[in-house]
């Protein structure tokens, strides 16, 4: 029977968006592993890091070159029965390291049915029928955009910013204004299908919007940002200042030139996240990653409609119709994490301030545990999930183990641990204050007995 410990050869994906040779937490992590086909080049965008059985870039067995892919298909034992009876013979998600330099695209991820749909009507731009909610935990600082504003700061820029408003239209602006001034503070569902209807509107006359408008508009946006300052767009919102869009917007210009992105960032949380801070993105949310380095977590697919800071295929028609226009603060989109219920951590790391803290998405593809030890011997040992986890360290170092078979584990090595498992994790610290951290992910099909 295969052993329930598998250290993985995983890939790093090079895109012109990604953190360049060593600067990139993914390729320093690819590097990590041994591979006669892989080395880091300083010159040479580095994005992703790919663990999983996603057949477009499946991690291997360091030891047998197998993908992990074959192994689990050949042993369902390693993936539970109750996980494969609801997945098949794959893991249900796809875990990823991503290093941005510069903004992806905006986009947004199909749910279930329309993942289908497009899967049948452009396998080529559309490579999975699955949907893709996922979930991004900062690594180092991150900058990104996620989900519409809150609408009385879209009114604030329909009203300030004069080349977005001249791109929607006066007449679309002018009513989205209407409407939001009229439902402020009606919680009713009439007043939030109204509202959901205009932003509707005016973000899908954006989108419309002829290039060579778009084009004019984006070169006097420019002009503003750079001249005006802290006062751009009379001094933003209370959520993002004036000085902040106007870097904003100069740096995506400097990226992109002009693009319908720099405009669509006026309808979109502009969020920043710390290590261990954490977003949750449901299908159909609209969002894209400026920069940092983030884990990523996602049922397993590969879909993205795109519709602007990107060279790659973009379907505006597709986006504008799926999305769900839910609007809030950004504060409501970030994730609380809480203490992971089945690890014990022993009585020096309580004592150091170690942790584990579960990051619990509204689905059931995947989990995240975040685990921190300090100094060294801290000991964290998780009790046994009926289901897979995918484990990497992301700082310092210490050993691994399942049963009796104990393995190396530092920076950039990445694990498959199997069902049933229990797992253990031990610091090694040169000093009492270095940490030794890891992100687990897992599925667990059968809920626990107390409802986690």
């Amino acid at each position: 029977m295969q052993v329930p410990l598998i250290r993985l050869q995983c890939g790093a994906n090079s895109y012109d968006w990604g953190k360049k040779g060593n600067d990139s937490a993914a390729a320093r992590f690819a590097a990590a592993t041994p591979s006669g086909d892989f080395t880091v080049q300083d010159d040479k965008p580095y994005a992703e890091l790919w663990m999983g059985t996603h057949p477009s870039n499946p991690s291997k067995d360091l030891t047998t070159g197998r993908t992990l892919l074959d192994l689990v298909e050949d042993n369902q034992a390693l993936l539970a029965p109750s996980v494969v009876a609801q997945y098949g013979n794959k893991l249900p998600f796809l875990f990823k390291v991503l290093s941005i330099n510069k903004a992806l695209s905006i986009q947004a991820h199909p749910n279930k049915k329309l993942a289908e749909q497009l899967h049948a009507r452009d396998p080529k731009n559309y490579p999975d029928d699955n949907h893709k909610p996922e979930m991004a935990i900062a690594i180092t600082p991150f900058e990104g955009f996620c989900g519409f504003r809150p609408l009385s700061e879209i009114a604030h820029f329909l009203e300030n910013v004069s080349t977005l408003r001249e791109l929607v239209g006066e007449d679309k602006a002018k009513e989205f204004v209407e409407t939001v001034k009229n439902n402020e503070g009606n919680t009713s569902e009439e007043a939030d299908q109204q509202n959901k209807k205009v932003l509707k509107s005016v973000f899908g006359a954006l989108m419309s919007s002829s290039e060579d408008a778009m084009t004019a508009a984006a070169g006097k946006l420019v002009e503003s940002a750079s001249s005006e300052g802290a006062s751009f767009a009379c001094s933003g919102v209370p959520a993002t200042s004036g000085s902040v869009l106007a870097e904003l917007v100069t740096r995506l210009y400097g990226q992109y030139g002009p693009d319908y992105g720099l405009f669509v960032f006026f309808f979109l949380n502009y969020v920043t996240l710390s290590p261990g801070e954490a977003l949750f993105l449901q299908a159909d949310d609209i969002h894209a990653y400026i920069s940092g380095d983030i884990i990523e977590c996602m049922a397993s697919s590969d879909n993205v409609v795109r519709a602007g800071l990107t060279p790659k295929f973009k379907d505006v028609d597709t986006l504008v119709n799926m999305l769900t226009y839910n609007y809030a603060p950004i504060d409501e989109q970030k994730m609380n994490p809480a203490d992971y219920p089945y690890v014990t951590l022993n009585a020096t790391a309580y004592s150091s301030g170690s942790s584990a803290l579960l990051y619990e998405p509204p689905i059931d593809e995947f989990s995240v545990v975040r685990t921190v030890l300090r100094g060294n011997g801290s000991k964290a040992t998780f009790d046994p999930l009926d289901g897979p986890s995918i484990i990497i360290c992301t700082g310092g170092k210490g050993k691994i183990s399942v049963g009796p078979t104990v393995q190396e584990i530092k920076e950039g090595y990445v694990y498959f641990v199997g069902a049933t498992a229990e797992l253990v994790l031990v610091s090694e610290a040169e000093a009492q204050d270095d940490e030794f951290i890891t992100f687990k992910a897992f599925c667990e099909v059968q809920e626990r007995r107390n409802g986690a």
